[in-house]
């Protein structure tokens, strides 16, 4: 084989296990995974041939199992050589994998298992397995628990809660009991190859039927707008509950024969980013807003550095908007004196904070939430070339995408290959392709929906399309999207808090935010005990902005918000208890909450509830 077959991208494959078995025989020995192993404290490394022997037994093991031909084995683990294991190896069976959000709440995970039927869930601990017996959780589908981790059970007797006589079994018993199952066919390109949970417009999230064809054709699609290498390093931190880590951040690693290093916590992110130096990295707005917001720290703290990293950036983005032959913005055109100064500030300046980084990025992928454009601004300016892009899990999800010579950040980019977009009724963004999902698990009248019958895709978005390139102007629904871009419906949310006869009026936020908060009217009556039994003086307005108060009220939302997914509870409240009517403008005439006008009113208590940007 020569070495120009060995790192070309695969491109032919029919289904995603066909995609490993080529990557495997193409290049057996080039680097597939880095993994953090706590007992040594050292990152490991695994070849393509180790990666496709570890999957191998996981087949086994699931072909040992007494599993209905295209059962579903839902997947509730981080992300790691764990998760990547057992998803290909239910595709190899032609199961439907199910992945599962590592820290969402037991009641959304119990939820997700009784509507999917899953026979099989594979998680971390005994201890998760147990939190989503106590929700109750009705699972006839359920046939065991596969158990990665600690084993430990608690003392509590949970024998007479539903679903508690599922077997439990421990990984290496689990494996240990595998039988061959090589001969085994695998799926065809219209079998599922995910079933992925998505809030959409609804309290209860919807599954998003995705076939082989399906996520091949976006894989396909994707590797023509950008083109990783075997010399590449992903560092994979975002959750593979995420269609868009799946597809980018997984799947395309496997076509491209490049290295992908599982970061060991988003808490551990930077210290990560310095040690594996990634080449590639995927990830949502949240993580450039969190170095964007150090930055204002530091700048906030010296004059004279805030000075020389204005002006760094300045420079940056003027050369960045020329080479991108992009119209002047208010900056003006390049100076001359730009090019005289630039190596200098990139010393001085840009270098560092890519340093940050890994100081290797070549392409920064941003995707699930809008990117604010000061940080957009900020980055680009700095040298950090991010390129953002737009879609949805109904879609595989990429529609659209920004490259690194055609990149116009206040656009989400041109479509890609073989996808085809429109405008339709009230500017709604529609789409048409490949890579559209087959429907809803179980859905149809959603389906109906939002596909129609020759295939066209709404989107709920808004949007324009000038030149080619997408710009998307607002939703059509009402929808929270957050900066890790989790979707959150409001209204559905809402009506869930207000059961607390605490709550007379909230209003959730959190739109392009890292967290979801709550502005929140109290009832008078209760807010009255609920201050006398924390010690405060019910009728003094500091006692609404103790962090006692908020400590209870956030507790009580907490529960109110349960069977929601963990992301999807507010973190941060406003509290008051002047009511909200149609006199002060803040509810219609049909007595709902005119959003504008709240965000109007309480600017100032919202910027404080989420600090500077």
């Amino acid at each position: 084989m020569s070495p120009s077959s060995a790192s070309a991208p695969v491109t032919d494959a029919p289904t995603l296990p066909a995609l490993l078995k080529a990557r495997v025989a193409l290049s057996p020995q080039g680097e597939a995974y880095r993994a953090f192993d706590p007992a040594s404290q050292r990152w490991e490394s695994l070849s393509w041939a180790q990666a496709g022997e570890r999957v191998a037994r996981w087949r086994d093991a699931l072909a040992a199992m007494p599993l209905p031909e295209g059962g579903r084995v839902a997947i509730l683990l981080p992300n790691g050589l764990n998760a990547m294991s057992i998803d290909q190896a239910a595709m190899a069976l032609g199961l439907v994998p199910v992945p599962l959000h590592a820290i969402d709440n037991p009641g959304s995970i119990g939820y997700i298992l009784a509507d999917s039927a899953a026979s099989l869930l594979v998680l971390e601990t005994r201890h998760q397995w147990e939190a989503i017996l106590h929700t109750g959780a009705i699972l006839p589908a359920l046939k065991a628990v596969v158990v990665t981790g600690d084993l430990t059970a608690s003392p509590e007797d949970l024998s007479r809660l539903p679903s508690a006589q599922v077997p439990v079994l421990g990984l290496a018993e689990w494996l240990a009991a595998g039988v061959p199952s090589a001969d085994r066919p695998g799926p065809g390109p219209e079998d599922l190859a995910a079933i992925v949970y998505t809030s959409g417009t609804t309290g209860r999230p919807k599954g998003v039927k995705l076939s082989h064809r399906n996520v091949v054709a976006n894989l396909t699609a994707v590797l023509q707008c950008v083109a990783p290498t075997p010399q590449d390093r992903f560092l994979s931190f975002l959750p593979l509950s995420h269609t868009f880590e799946r597809t980018v951040g997984y799947y395309l690693p496997i076509a491209t024969g490049s290295c992908v290093a599982y970061a060991r916590s988003v808490a551990e992110l930077p210290q990560d980013m310095l040690v594996q130096r990634p080449t590639v990295l995927v990830s949502v707005p949240r993580i450039y807003e969190r170095v964007y917001a150090k930055l204002q720290e530091v700048m906030a703290a010296s004059p004279l550095k805030a000075r020389l990293m204005d002006w760094t950036i300045a420079v940056g983005w003027r050369r960045f908007r020329a080479r991108q032959e992009l119209p002047p913005d208010a900056d003006g055109a390049p100076r001359l004196l730009d090019a005289l100064v630039w190596p200098l500030l990139s010393l001085l300046v840009a270098r560092p904070v890519l340093a940050r980084f890994g100081g290797r990025i070549r392409v920064a992928v941003s995707g699930g939430a809008a990117l604010p454009a000061a940080v957009a601004r900020t980055f680009l300016g700095l040298g950090l070339p991010i390129i953002q892009g737009y879609g949805m899990t109904e879609t595989s999800p990429i529609v659209s995408a920004n490259t690194l010579d055609s990149n116009d950040p206040m656009s989400v980019g041109r479509p890609l290959p073989g996808v085809m977009v429109r405008i339709g009724e009230n500017r709604e963004l529609q789409v048409k392709g490949p890579s559209v999902m087959q429907g809803y698990w179980h859905r149809d009248e959603d389906t109906a929906r939002v596909l129609t019958p020759d295939g066209w895709l709404g989107t709920g978005d808004q949007a324009e399309i000038l030149d080619g390139r997408i710009y998307i102007r607002g939703r059509i629904k009402d929808i929270i999207v957050t900066s890790t871009g989790e979707k959150i419906p409001p209204v559905d949310l809402e009506q869930a808090l207000c059961e607390d006869p605490l709550i007379a009026q909230c209003c959730v936020v959190g739109e392009n935010k890292p967290f979801i908060g709550a502005l929140v009217v109290l009832h008078e009556d209760e807010w009255r005990r609920l201050a006398f039994s924390l010690g405060l003086d019910w009728q003094d307005p500091a006692s609404l902005r103790s962090s006692l108060a908020h400590e209870a009220v956030l507790k009580r939302l907490a529960q109110r918000a349960a069977g929601f997914p963990r992301y999807a509870v507010p973190r941060a409240v406003v509290l008051s208890l002047e009511p909200w009517t149609v006199e002060n403008t803040l509810l219609t005439p049909t007595l709902k909450l005119k959003r504008h006008n709240l965000m109007a009113r309480f600017e100032n208590e919202l910027q404080a509830l989420y600090g500077p940007r």
